[in-house]
């Protein structure tokens, strides 16, 4: 890491093939550096430029104590260029800083014109098997290109892309490590590019480009049967790679029809839902190398680039390895089968390494779990077959990797090995696959299950980031669902840096919804079920990730971006309000799985809580969201229009569904009725207590378990914290009886999982279809423990002012959290010892925190052990009953009060 972490956009360090060419740069000061008070940014062709003839941009001496997000504000930048640029900054001093040093990007292809290449591939819909459910699957291609250079070569970009998913050889190398590239889109509108620079894997002489190519999310079988293309479109790719050499001439090889392919090679199916199927014998030795002889391959059928689908770059990383799980145990070894443990529901492939005869198959199976006689369930995976084979080509020790698939899995069945072979151990590795993005965040504490909690978190996270935000990735479902991803996001950005993940996929949302005239945002992002319906709850993602995303990083970009999106979404509201004024009649999957629900219910999975106060409470949020989007960006006109509106909605909400003692006009009640009137403020300050009033009630009549699903679980916690009742949030949160976040740590759970009851050690699986041991959304309460129980919060949007305010309870003696903000990395650990109260906290360059210290007013408060009143960077704010609350400039602080 550089000294000044110089990043473009949404946190990319000198990026090849960049997507962004009105792109915002963001610096972070030293540690010894209090504040900024304005700065300067060069930018140039070449660094030989910098600082002094800056030849692309300088913005001269900004007054100005922002570093993170500065707009690019000089001439047009176009395909292929490449910038370099510094910064320097002048501190509270008015004394400026050396330069930083040279970061620089290189923009990719940017517009379809860019491209001379035709998409090829062979037709493989002629010669499809069928699979499940009669869906046809293409064979995977093998396509090579062999082409000559006579000059040296100083600079080469290979760009590419594919309509279904690929490998890349150049010259027997592999040019990346990309896991089933580019990636998911909506293809009918986009698809991404990706740009490598292979400038040291060209020689001198003959060389030879090879791709292996499958239909991964384009021409396969992508939920309930349906593709988002039609099934026969045959998976092609696209690639163009430009040669510069010692002499400056410019030479570019494309895809075309003079390359060739073939269909006969080792992988013979590949499916995301049904595995892989790999024949040793039909192996090609040296397939991808200039010596390989293709006279018998077959010429490719071209494909001219069509200007309705746009191709850009990928505008986040893609699915990489990112750890590997040997740590393996053998379960169960039977005839001429084994089942081994991994220890940890994953996502990814394995490895495996299997003593095998010629001629004979090895089965690999997957699970999460295992059933109580230590066979296989797999009935949760529906018709997703998730099995892989590979066929031996000799006897001996045979090496398998699955390429063009992925599963979800702890538990992996061999079967059809060496029957003379003893089955050991390191037969099987994990190998974790998802999108490649840093930690942002660590929360760990004294408590063995929230430890645990935050494990299950982080894991379901990674697991279903694999490209786009999924709801699962074992099952045949894997998709992009709008509501569980709107309830995770804060959770997912304080532990992953997913910055640039949520803005791509924002990205294919407003891509979605530009297909509906009347706003809609569908329940699924790419929409592979296309049945012109949308949800509460669901598409309001459109306007509260880009709220959350602007909150946490500050980055207005994203506000930009999504304004006129989301206010679309607020006008299909309006579109469907009928006969009740501001009451929209519409589609509603509920407060999603909710427990307990009514057994009258038709669809019991949608909860208690009506779809018309879901629709109406999710209705007047977006327009309050909205009116606060319209302030940050100076929409005054927009901002008075849309808070009118809000509160006309929120009127109607409280009159319609609510007595005058703001008691739910249903028998049944429920907690998420009460939740979402008082988080989205949605009733007149009197009634609002009254509904507090309520909840308590219903959480009592609950024996202090939480009641709520998808919708009323990730603000539970914000509620109570609000109304003041930590003490109870940390009951709910500790308690380890059904329904309750602990209940699945207790069966076993290494994942969150999609219901609170999927699986119990004494009843067994929970019988109904929908049943993933592997869903994200019910870790949302991971934003509470890093914002109340560690107490990391911002009081401004990218932490440019940090409150810091742990509040302990339950069983905790100690917790401690780090996150790494836009400025530089926040800290804080305490905890309880001996009748004191202990915290550390560390605050970043350019910022300043609000501290809350819990401890008796009436005694002395140490900072590092000497008096607060001797620290010029401590402002001593409030002492209330039970705690201190002091303001700090940036550096690291230790505290010490008395709790007695």
């Amino acid at each position: 890491m550089s000294p000044f972490e110089l990043t473009v956009s949404e946190g990319f360090e000198n990026p090849k093939g960049f997507y962004d060419a009105t792109p915002t740069f963001s610096w972070k000061l030293p540690e010894n550096i209090k504040s900024q008070t304005a700065y300067s940014i060069v930018a140039a062709s070449s660094p030989d430029l910098l600082p002094n003839n800056p030849d692309v941009w300088k913005s001269g001496k900004i007054i100005s104590d922002h570093s993170i997000f500065i707009k690019y504000e000089g001439p047009n930048l176009v395909s292929r260029q490449k910038v370099y640029w510094q910064v320097k900054y002048w501190d509270s001093q008015e004394q400026p800083s050396e330069w930083s040093e040279i970061a620089n990007f290189e923009l990719g292809l940017l517009k379809n014109n860019d491209w001379k290449a035709h998409w090829i591939g062979i037709n493989t819909a002629k010669d499809s098997i069928k699979g499940v459910r009669e869906f046809l699957m293409h064979r995977p291609q093998y396509l090579r290109k062999v082409f000559e250079l006579t000059t040296d070569i100083t600079s080469a970009r290979l760009y590419i892309t594919a309509k279904g998913v690929f490998d890349v050889h150049l010259n027997g190398n592999d040019v990346s490590n990309d896991v089933i590239p580019p990636g998911w889109t909506p293809y009918d509108k986009r698809i991404e590019t990706i740009t490598y620079d292979v400038t040291d894997l060209i020689e001198s002489g003959q060389n030879t480009l090879a791709v292996e190519l499958a239909s991964g999310w384009h021409s396969g079988r992508i939920s309930r049967g349906k593709a988002l293309y039609d099934n026969l479109a045959s998976p092609k790719i696209l690639c163009q790679l430009e040669l510069e050499s010692i002499d400056g001439s410019k030479k570019i090889i494309v895809s075309d029809k003079s390359w060739k392919g073939t269909t006969n090679g080792p992988i013979r199916l590949a499916g995301i839902y049904d595995g892989e199927v790999y024949d040793a014998n039909l192996e090609m030795p040296d397939w991808t190398k200039t010596s390989f002889n293709d006279k018998v391959w077959k010429s490719v059928e071209t494909e001219a680039i069509m200007d309705s689908v746009k191709l850009e770059p990928k505008r986040h990383n893609t699915v990489k390895q990112k750890t590997i799980i040997d740590d393996v145990t053998i379960v169960s070894v039977d005839n001429n089968s084994a089942i081994f443990n991994l220890g940890q529901n994953m996502v990814g492939v394995p490895k495996v390494k299997v003593p095998m005869k010629k001629g004979d198959t090895l089965k690999i199976r997957f699970s999460e779990m295992l059933l109580s006689d230590g066979t296989f369930y797999t009935t949760n995976y529906r018709s997703a077959r998730s099995t892989d084979y590979y066929i031996a080509a000799k006897d001996g020790i045979a090496e398998y990797t699955p390429k063009f698939t992925f599963h979800g899995f702890q538990f992996v069945e061999l079967r059809g090995f060496d029957q003379n072979a003893k089955p050991s151990s390191d037969w099987v590795q994990g190998l974790v696959q998802h999108s490649n993005f840093k930690v942002n965040g660590t929360f760990t504490s004294s408590h063995k299950k929230l430890n645990q909690l935050q494990s299950n978190i982080t894991w379901g996270l990674r697991d279903n980031f694999f490209d786009v935000p999924t709801d699962c990735p074992q099952r045949d479902e894997r998709l992009g669902w709008t509501g569980d991803a709107q309830v995770i996001s804060p959770t997912a950005m304080f532990n992953y840096n997913t910055h640039a993940f949520w803005t791509a996929w924002l990205q294919s949302m407003r891509e979605t919804q530009s297909e509906h005239e009347n706003g809609l945002i569908p329940f699924i992002v790419p929409d592979v079920l296309q049945n012109n319906n949308a949800s509460s709850g669901w598409g309001d993602a459109c306007v509260i990730i880009p709220w959350d995303i602007y909150n946490i990083t500050g980055d207005v970009t994203v506000l930009e971006d999504s304004y006129e999106s989301a206010k679309k979404w607020v006008g299909y509201y309006e579109s469907k309000v009928k006969k009740k004024p501001y009451i929209p009649i519409m589609h509603s999957f509920g407060d999603w799985l909710q427990p307990y629900p009514s057994k009258s219910l038709k669809k019991g999975n949608r909860g208690d809580t009506p779809k018309e106060l879901i629709n109406t409470a999710y209705f007047a949020h977006s327009a309050h969201l909205i009116s606060k989007i319209a302030g940050v960006l100076g929409k005054t006109d927009d901002e008075k229009e849309y808070k009118n509106l809000y509160k006309a909605v929120a009127n109607a909400f409280e009159n319609e569904f609510f007595d005058e003692n703001a008691r739910f006009k249903q028998d049944k009640q429920t907690q998420t009725s009460y939740l979402l009137g008082i988080y989205f403020d949605l009733f007149k300050p009197e009634s609002k207590i009254k509904a507090q009033n309520h909840l308590l009630e219903e959480i009592k009549k609950a024996d202090y378990h939480l009641g709520t699903g998808f919708l009323g679980t990730p603000i539970l916690p914000k509620v109570l914290d609000d109304m003041g009742e930590i003490d109870l949030m940390y009951k709910i949160l500790f308690k380890e009886t059904y329904p309750s976040w602990f209940y699945s740590i207790n069966q076993g759970a290494t994942t969150m999982w999609e219901r609170w009851n999927s699986y119990n050690k004494e009843e067994g699986y929970n019988p109904q279809s929908m049943n993933s041991l592997n869903h994200y959304a019910y870790g949302a309460i991971g934003q509470w423990m890093y914002e109340r129980i560690a107490g990391i919060a911002p009081l401004e949007p990218g932490y440019k002012s940090i409150r810091i305010a742990p509040i302990p309870g339950g069983p905790l003696t100690s917790a401690e959290a780090s996150y790494h903000s836009p400025y530089g990395k926040i800290s804080s650990a305490w905890k309880k010892e001996n009748g004191s109260f202990y915290l550390n906290v560390t605050v970043p360059p350019n910022t300043t925190a609000i501290i809350n210290i819990p401890g008796n007013t009436e005694k002395e408060i140490k900072v590092n052990g000497g008096n607060i009143k001797d620290y010029q960077n401590i402002r001593m704010m409030d002492s209330q009953e039970g705690s201190f609350e002091v303001l700090v400039r940036p550096g690291t602080y230790s505290f010490k009060s008395n709790l007695n």
